[in-house]
C-alpha cells in the first residue's frame, strides 16, 4: 500500500514551462433561457480557421495564441453574431464572457453543427468520428425514440450485440459475460447476481442514463479484464433548468385475462412495498409459514418517473444538481415445455411449464456537479436501485409430467417453485478533473460499491400426481420439499488516477500533435455468499391436490411420519485484488495519421474459500495471481473530410469469475444445476480490428469492421459426465478463433425545405465465424471441435424512423432485431470408451426475431404522449439438442424448452415544468 501511495503522489507531479504565449477562456450564457449556459457555439479568431466550440457549461477555451490583438468571432444558429476585440498578454489569461441572444432571422452562415448534450444521436457520432479508439455510442436522445426502456435493451441497437432471452446476458461479437466489463463514468460496478459476472443492466432505467458506450477494442487506461469489449453507462448531468414527471400503464398480452388466476408466492405475505422483512428462521417457516401460492388481481404494468435538474450559486461557485427517480410493476406469464436428456435417454419431461413473474423496481439518483473555476471541476454521483423479482413456477399440473427413476413412481410428475429475489444496489462516485497548466490536465476517481441480493424463503415441492385426487411427494432424497435461503453481499472499492499532458510543434491550428496519459487503477471487492436448505422427508404421504401442500407441513405433520432434515449452510468468500499502472500516447503524425499506444501492467489476484456440501470434506479454498504486461496499439488514417480507416491490436485476458470458481450448486426452477470448478484458469486473448468510417452528412455514418480473436484456454458453459446432469464452467479446449464482419448504416432518405430529416434508416449485420477444439473429456461422437458457447454467427440490427419536424413533433420509430442460431451449453460424453453412443449432444438455442414500434406525439409544449409496443411479434424462445436413438441410431432434434414472452404495449403521458 504504501508503494501504491508514493505511486499516486508521484503521478500528481506536473511539468510546466513557461513560453511566450497566452490563452483566452470564458462562457458563452443564453439570454433567451435565464442565462443557462449555451453549449455548442463556434468562437472563431477572425482571419483565421482557428477557433472551438463551448462545452455543456458553456465555457470555452483557447491556448497557445501568440501576444497581440484579436478579434473573436462568437456565433450560434439563430443568435446574432458577436465581435470582441481582445488583447493576449504573455503567460496570462483573457476571460471574455458573452451573452448570446437570438437574432429576428436565422444567420445565413455556414456553421458547425452541434447539439446541447451528449444524450443527441449528432454528438454522439461527432464523438465517435474524433476518437482515436474503436468506440460505439447510443444515446438518451435515440432510446427514447425506439422505446428502450432500460440500459441492457440499449446494448443490443449496438452493432454486433445480443442478448440472451433465456438468461438475460449480454453478448458482444458473440462472447458472453465473462468476456465483457461493466462500469459507469468510467469505475467498475459489481453483480447483482451470484449466476453473473456483470451486474443486470435491466436495472438502470434510462431515465438515469445520459448514453450507453461500447468499447469493442481496448485501451490500457481499462482493466485488462474485458475480451470482447467494455459497456460504459454514463449517468445523467445537469444541462438544464426544469422538472418532469411521466406516468404510464401497459399490459403483457399473456396476462391478459389472468386477473383472480395470477399466482404470486406465498413468500409476498413478508413483503410491503417492495421490501422483504424475513419474520422467522428458514427452520421455523416450514410450519409457521404455508406453502401454496395465493392469486392476485391486477395485473396491469404501470410506472412513474420523476427528473429534474438546477443550478446554484454557492459562495460564489457554480453548484449544478441532477435528480431523477423511477418506480415500475411488471407482471409476465410464460407457458411452455421443458425436457432434459442424459446419454440420449430422456431424463425428464414436462409439456405444460408455467412462470408467473412480479417484478418491482425502484431507482434514485443524484448527481451533483461543483465547477470551482475553468480548470477545476468535481462530479459527485449516487445511485441506488432496490428491485424484487417474485416467481412461481410450475410443471406438470397436466399429470402428464415425468422423471426418470423418481420415487413412488416416474409418470404424474409434478413441480413447483417458489421464489423472491431481492437485490439493493448502492453505487458512490466522485470524480475530480483540474487543468494544472494549459497543456496539463489531472483526471480521478473514487468509487464505493455495496449489493446485497438475497433469496430470503424459496420454496420447493417435487410430487407425483397418482390420480385425480391423490397427490403423493415424491421422494429420491430428503430434500425434495425444502424451504431454503440464499444471501450475497458485495463490497467494492475502486478508483483511478490520469495525468494528461499534451507537448510537441503546434499544428496549423495551434494544436499540440502529443498527449501522454500516465496513471494507476485499484479495486478490491470482497464477496460472502451463503445458502441455507432445510428439507423435509415426506415419503408415502399423500394430500388431495397440489393446491394443499401447506396441510402436511404442521406440527402434527410431523407427529406422524414427517422427518426434518437440516444440513450445515453452504458458504464460500471471495475477493479479488487488482493494482496496475499505465501509460498510453495520443499522437498526430500528420492531419491525416494519427493514433493512441500503450502499456499496461496489471497484477490481479483471486482469493476463493469454500464450505459447500457437495464438495468432499466440504473445506476447500483457491488462490490464484496473475501478473502480466498487456500492450494495445490505435490507429486512424483520415482519408479526407469524411472518411477514415481505424486499426486496432491488443492483449486482453479474461479472469475466471468467483462463482465459475468455488464448487457451489445452484439449481434453476426447471431443476438445471450448474456449479464452479475451482480448477478454472483465466483465458488469454488476441484481439485484432480493421474498421473503415464514412459520414456522408453530419448524423449520417456508414461503416464496415473485420475483426479477429485468438482466445487461449477458452471458458465455455459444458455438460458435466455422470448422472447428476451438471452444467459447470469449464476450460474445454486450448484455442479458439473468432472471425466477423460487420457493417453498419445510419442514412436520411427523406428531406424537408429545411434540409431536416424526415425518414431515417439504422441498420448494422454483423457475420462471425467461430471454431474451439475440445480437450478429450469433451470429445464424442467423433467431434472434436466446436463454436463458442453463447455465440450468434448472424445479427443484425435496424430501426426505421419517421419525424414530422413540426412544432408538435410526432414521432414514429419501428425497430427489429434478429440473432441466429447459438450454443447455450457443450456437449460431453457420458462415458469415454462408448462415446459414439452415450454422450450429450449440446444445446441449441435457436435464433428468432424481435420487432418493437414507439410512437410519440407533442401535444403541447409541455405534454408528450407516447405508446409503445415490444416483442409484437412474440417469437418462440426455443432450445433444441440431437438426441440418439441408442437402438436405431436415428438423430432426431429435440425441443428441451420452449415458451413466448408476450408482447408488452403501454401509454404512457410526461408533463415537463
Amino acid at each position: 500500500m504504501k508503494k501504491f501511495t508514493l505511486l499516486l503522489v508521484l503521478l500528481m507531479s506536473v511539468f510546466s514551462f513557461a513560453q511566450n504565449t497566452g490563452s483566452v477562456s470564458g462562457k458563452l450564457t443564453d439570454k433567451e433561457y435565464n442565462n443557462e449556459p449555451l453549449a455548442f457555439a463556434n468562437v472563431l479568431i477572425k482571419g483565421t480557421t482557428h477557433g472551438t466550440t463551448s462545452d455543456m457549461d458553456g465555457s470555452y477555451r483557447l491556448d497557445n495564441l501568440e501576444v497581440g490583438s484579436y478579434t473573436l468571432i462568437f456565433s450560434f444558429v439563430g443568435y446574432e453574431t458577436q465581435e470582441i476585440a481582445i488583447e493576449v498578454l504573455a503567460g496570462k489569461i483573457t476571460e471574455v464572457n458573452v451573452v448570446m441572444a437570438a437574432s429576428a432571422a436565422s444567420l445565413d452562415e455556414v456553421v458547425i453543427t452541434t447539439v446541447k448534450t451528449r444524450e443527441n444521436e449528432t454528438a454522439l457520432l461527432l464523438e465517435q468520428k474524433k476518437a482515436t479508439v474503436i468506440k460505439e455510442s447510443i444515446g438518451a436522445e435515440r432510446l427514447s425514440k425506439i422505446g428502450v426502456s432500460n440500459a441492457a435493451n440499449a446494448t443490443t441497437k449496438i452493432s454486433g450485440v445480443t442478448k440472451s432471452e433465456g438468461s438475460g446476458a449480454i453478448y458482444i461479437r458473440g462472447l458472453g459475460d465473462r468476456y465483457l466489463s461493466t462500469t459507469m463514468n468510467g469505475l467498475p460496478i459489481p453483480s447483482d447476481d451470484v449466476e453473473n459476472k456483470n451486474i443486470n443492466l435491466s436495472l438502470f432505467s434510462t431515465n438515469i442514463i445520459q448514453n450507453v458506450g461500447i468499447s469493442k477494442t481496448y485501451s490500457t487506461s481499462s482493466y485488462a479484464d474485458q475480451s470482447s469489449g467494455n459497456v460504459d453507462v454514463v449517468s445523467k448531468e445537469y444541462t438544464k433548468k426544469g422538472f418532469s414527471v411521466g406516468l404510464g400503464s401497459g399490459y403483457n398480452t399473456n396476462v391478459v385475462g389472468l386477473d383472480g388466476n395470477f399466482k404470486r408466492s406465498i413468500i409476498t405475505e413478508d413483503v410491503t412495498l417492495g421490501f422483504h422483512k424475513k419474520k422467522y428462521a428458514v427452520v421455523d417457516l416450514i410450519t409457521r409459514q404455508g406453502w401454496d401460492p395465493l392469486t392476485k388481481n391486477g395485473t396491469g404494468n404501470y410506472n412513474i418517473s420523476l427528473s429534474g435538474g438546477k443550478k446554484f450559486d454557492v459562495f460564489g461557485k457554480e453548484l449544478a444538481i441532477t435528480i431523477a427517480g423511477t418506480h415500475s410493476i411488471v407482471h409476465q406469464y410464460q407457458e411452455g415445455v421443458f425436457r432434459s436428456y442424459r446419454s440420449n435417454i430422456l431424463d425428464n419431461e414436462f409439456t405444460d411449464t408455467e412462470l408467473f413473474t412480479t417484478n418491482i423496481n425502484s431507482t434514485g439518483y443524484v448527481n451533483f456537479r461543483l465547477k470551482l473555476n475553468n480548470d477545476n471541476k468535481i462530479k459527485i454521483s449516487s445511485l441506488s436501485v432496490i428491485n424484487s423479482s417474485d416467481n412461481v413456477y410450475e410443471q406438470g399440473r397436466n399429470g402428464l409430467g415425468y422423471v426418470f427413476d423418481q420415487d413412488p413412481q416416474e409418470d404424474g410428475a409434478f413441480v413447483r417453485d417458489q421464489n423472491y429475489k431481492q437485490t439493493v444496489l448502492l453505487v458512490n462516485q466522485i470524480n475530480g478533473e483540474h487543468s494544472l497548466t494549459e497543456n496539463n490536465t489531472l483526471k480521478w476517481a473514487a468509487g464505493y460499491n455495496y449489493v446485497w441480493a438475497q433469496e430470503p424463503n424459496r420454496i420447493r415441492n417435487e410430487a407425483n400426481i397418482l390420480d385425480e385426487n391423490t397427490v403423493q411427494y415424491a421422494h429420491v432424497g430428503d430434500f425434495q420439499q425444502r424451504k431454503s435461503s440464499q444471501n450475497i453481499e458485495d463490497t467494492e472499492y475502486n478508483a483511478f488516477i490520469k495525468d494528461e499532458i499534451s507537448f510537441g510543434n503546434p499544428d496549423d491550428d495551434e494544436i499540440l500533435p502529443y498527449k501522454l496519459h500516465v496513471g494507476a487503477n485499484i479495486r478490491q471487492k470482497d464477496r460472502v455468499f451463503s445458502s441455507l436448505f432445510i428439507g423435509v422427508r415426506a415419503r408415502d404421504i399423500q394430500v388431495p391436490s397440489v393446491d394443499m401442500f401447506s396441510q402436511t407441513f404442521t406440527e402434527s405433520g410431523f407427529e406422524n411420519g414427517l422427518v426434518l432434515r437440516e444440513r450445515d449452510p453452504d458458504r464460500y468468500d471471495a475477493d479479488l485484488n487488482i493494482i496496475s499502472g499505465f501509460a498510453n500516447l495520443d499522437f498526430g503524425i500528420n492531419k491525416r495519421f494519427s493514433g493512441n499506444v500503450g502499456v499496461r501492467f496489471e497484477r490481479d489476484e483471486l482469493n476463493v474459500i469454500w464450505d459447500v456440501a457437495n464438495y468432499v470434506g466440504r473445506v476447500g479454498s483457491i488462490s490464484k495471481s496473475y501478473s502480466e504486461i498487456y500492450p494495445s496499439a490505435n490507429g486512424k488514417y483520415q482519408l479526407n473530410e469524411k472518411q477514415a480507416l481505424r486499426f486496432a491490436a491488443s492483449f486482453t485476458q479474461t479472469l475466471p469469475e468467483f462463482k465459475e470458481l468455488a464448487p457451489f450448486e445452484y439449481v434453476s426452477p426447471t431443476g438445471r444445476v450448474t456449479r464452479g470448478d475451482p480448477s478454472l484458469e483465466k483465458s488469454d486473448v488476441f484481439n485484432l480490428d480493421l474498421k473503415w468510417e464514412f459520414f456522408p452528412e453530419t448524423s449520417e455514418l456508414i461503416s464496415a469492421t473485420t475483426f479477429y480473436k485468438q482466445i487461449k484456454n477458452p471458458i465455455n458453459l459444458a455438460q458435466t459426465r455422470g448422472s447428476s446432469g451438471i452444467f459447470q464452467y469449464s476450460n474445454t479446449g486450448e484455442e479458439a478463433n473468432v472471425f466477423g464482419l460487420e457493417f453498419e448504416t445510419r442514412l436520411s432518405l427523406l428531406e424537408n425545405e429545411d434540409e431536416e430529416s424526415l425518414l431515417n434508416f439504422n441498420t448494422n449485420i454483423t457475420k462471425m465465424w467461430f471454431n474451439q477444439d475440445l480437450l478429450e473429456e469433451y470429445q464424442y461422437n467423433g467431434q472434436t471441435d466446436s463454436e463458442l458457447q453463447g455465440a450468434s454467427d448472424f445479427i443484425v440490427n435496424g430501426s426505421l424512423g419517421y419525424n414530422n419536424q413540426k412544432e408538435k413533433e410526432f414521432i414514429a420509430t419501428l425497430t427489429g432485431n434478429y440473432s441466429s442460431d447459438k450454443i447455450f451449453a457443450l456437449g460431453s460424453p457420458e462415458d469415454f470408451a462408448n462415446s459414439a453412443v452415450l454422450y450429450n449432444d449440446e444445446i441449441i438455442e435457436k435464433g428468432f426475431f424481435t420487432m418493437d414500434l414507439v410512437m410519440s406525439k407533442q401535444l403541447t409544449d409541455k405534454l408528450l404522449l407516447k405508446f409503445v409496443g415490444r416483442n409484437l411479434l412474440n417469437p418462440e424462445i426455443e432450445q433444441t439438442q440431437l438426441i440418439r436413438d441408442i437402438n436405431t441410431s436415428e438423430v432426431t432434434n429435440a425441443t428441451v424448452s420452449s415458451y413466448k414472452k408476450g408482447s408488452l404495449l403501454s401509454l404512457s403521458l410526461k408533463y415537463t415544468f
